[in-house]
């Protein structure tokens, strides 16, 4: 069964999300399948699964600046503890619920699946390793941290929220989540209470263009809004190359490498880096199936892929 998670202290924890992020991950498969535009992206949006909009209620009016603040002193000093690769893997799968009737994969076996596709394409062994790695920053919820500041479309906080992230109505008050009590998908869990909006729309500066920031700053200078893939950068900074590292960085910074949003804070760095993040992002959401990998056959190439990059014990 899923673990039960505690609440952040001061944090609301609900879960609005079934079978532990999976639906998620399933909205973001059709939502950012090739081809659609931007009225077929309202669309879908529209019609998706109560939950998943109710997660991006939390996520937007949650993920302001003093929040992510907060979280990257929190979490990037890396005072978790010292695990191995395997044995970060094994805490992760104790997200797994088996009542989710859709699946029996358990983390790591998403995590292999991911790895693998990338693997059988025949690209670099670090590639491979950051399919296997990309997830591991979801950890965070055994920490205590709520899905909505796990998981999600990343964006930068500070600065003035783009119409290109999905959701984007939600930074602001509203009568209901649901716009549409008509629509076969409404947006709002039943009872739901009014929009409250994201607090940070008060502050001037945060309202503007560039905001807390200067024009091509570099991304690596952005504060994003908190989650895995933030994390899993930072644990890894040390020890992967620049590629790898905007790989597990940016790989859900949809508003960026899908719309090309925020390209005024981006820097010549980072548009050289976009090709490599697209080229990751295609196996992040597409090479997920139901097919079980052999964790026991597949263990010696692993352990040879893990050694040749990472010491045998990291800090997260």
């Amino acid at each position: 069964m899923s673990t039960t998670v505690p609440s952040a202290a001061g944090v609301p924890n609900p879960k609005p999300l079934a079978a532990d992020m999976e639906e998620w991950d399933e909205f973001l498969k059709g939502r950012y399948r090739e081809g659609r535009s931007k009225e077929d992206f309202r669309v879908y949006d529209k019609q998706a699964q109560p939950g998943v909009a109710e997660f991006y209620r939390l996520n937007h009016e949650n993920q302001t600046v003093d929040y992510v603040l907060g979280k990257e002193r929190e979490y990037f000093r890396l005072q978790k503890g010292m695990k191995t690769i395997w044995e970060a893997a094994e805490f992760l799968n104790t997200l797994v619920d088996d009542s989710d009737p859709d699946t029996d994969l358990s983390q790591m076996e998403h995590n292999l699946q991911t790895s693998e596709a990338i693997r059988r394409d025949g690209h670099p062994r670090w590639m491979v390793l950051v399919g296997f790695l990309h997830d591991l920053g979801k950890t965070l919820c055994l920490y205590g941290e709520p899905q909505w500041g796990v998981v999600g479309d990343t964006f930068p906080v500070g600065c003035a929220w783009s119409e290109d992230i999905v959701y984007h109505e939600f930074f602001y008050p509203g009568s209901t989540v649901d716009a549409d009590p008509d629509s076969a998908g409404q947006h709002a869990a039943s009872g739901s209470a009014a929009r409250k909006g994201n607090p940070d729309r008060n502050v001037p500066e945060y309202q503007t263009k560039y905001g807390i920031y200067e024009p091509n700053c570099g991304l690596e200078n952005v504060h994003m809004s908190f989650g895995h893939d933030g994390y899993i950068a930072e644990v890894m900074k040390p020890y992967l190359n620049i590629e790898a590292l905007y790989m597990l960085r940016f790989h859900s910074f949809y508003p960026w490498h899908r719309h090309g949003a925020y390209d005024y804070l981006a820097n010549d760095q980072d548009r050289a880096m976009l090709p490599w993040v697209l080229k990751f992002n295609q196996y992040d959401l597409y090479s997920k199936g139901h097919a079980k990998p052999d964790v026991a056959a597949l263990k010696p190439y692993y352990d040879d892929l893990f050694a040749e990059f990472l010491p045998e014990r990291i800090a997260w």
